[in-house]
């Protein structure tokens, strides 16, 4: 099993100013612990799950080009764009420039979006539910047609591209977020190379929900790596959090991304180091 970190929240002690240095912090400490994965939320205002809308919050791309810089082997990556949030070809140009400078570590990590406010406040588009997913196909039918051999056009019916030319090229993998049955995972069997999973989700009726949506399009399911976020709460043992991934692994989850308390802080570095650790020795990678 792999084991990747997601940093939700950058509000710590020294306020602003303070950002930099311990965001720093939590990408050397992910690189150095030999975990799989770093992520970082796709918002602009914070959400409430993980403190008052008024908490400091990095824009994604610029935040993942930065741990590019500091770190040499995790991969990195949204968790999970909202595919309304930017132009699809700028999007992809995004990804492309953090997978080239990064060495060829970047991810895709992409959904339907869900947080008006944050929309609203900032003037983006939001439309309905319908149409966002329909958006979120087309976004990945244009990075699957830019992240190959060719640069012809692309004509959907919400956007129009003359020419989907991507050079530096790039071919980074593609997770899609969300669980839902008809749409979402039908999505993943059909354009994605991972899957991600909100803890809490019924796992094994949505991975048997996504095997017969691979049946149906003749997709091999055990191409798609199966992915969960979850959190690791204040206190829990080292022992406890390998127990709650090993149970998760039985499931069928290849990848677990969690988040804690304070990713900076340095009693969670050693936690996730020895979580690390005891996974790679306990539980087996590969599905």
């Amino acid at each position: 099993m792999k084991l990747g970190l997601t940093c939700p929240r950058f509000t710590w002690p020294g306020g602003d100013s303070a950002i930099a240095g311990r965001f720093a912090a939590v990408a050397r400490g992910a690189d150095e612990a030999g975990l799989h994965s770093l992520w970082v939320m796709d918002h602009f205002f914070q959400i409430p799950n993980f403190g008052p809308v008024e908490d400091p919050m990095l824009e994604a791309y610029g935040a993942l080009s930065y741990a590019a810089a500091l770190t040499s082997r995790v991969t990195l990556g949204a968790l999970v764009t909202g595919a309304v949030h930017r132009e699809p070809g700028l999007l992809v140009k995004q990804v492309s420039t953090l997978d080239s400078l990064s060495g060829g570590r970047a991810v895709l990590g992409i959904g339907a979006g869900w947080y008006e406010p944050e929309a609203r406040g900032l003037g983006l588009r939001f439309p309905s539910l319908a149409e966002r997913f329909e958006r979120l196909e087309e976004t990945l039918q244009i990075a699957k047609q830019m992240w190959s051999d060719e640069d012809k056009p692309y004509e959907g019916r919400h956007y129009r591209l003359e020419r989907t030319l991507n050079a530096p090229q790039a071919r980074p993998p593609i997770l899609i977020g969300g669980s839902g049955e008809n749409k979402t995972l039908r999505l993943v069997a059909e354009y994605a190379d991972a899957c991600n999973f909100l803890h809490g989700a019924d796992v094994r009726h949505k991975l048997g929900v996504l095997r017969a949506h691979c049946e149906r399009l003749g997709r091999p399911y055990q191409e798609i790596e199966k992915t969960l976020h979850m959190r690791i709460p204040d206190g829990q043992s080292v022992e406890e959090s390998v127990q709650h991934c090993g149970d998760l692994a039985a499931l069928g989850i290849d990848h677990v991304i969690v988040a804690v308390p304070d990713a900076a802080a340095d009693s969670s570095q050693a936690h996730l180091a020895a979580l690390a650790t005891q996974i790679s020795a306990i539980i087996p990678a590969g599905r």
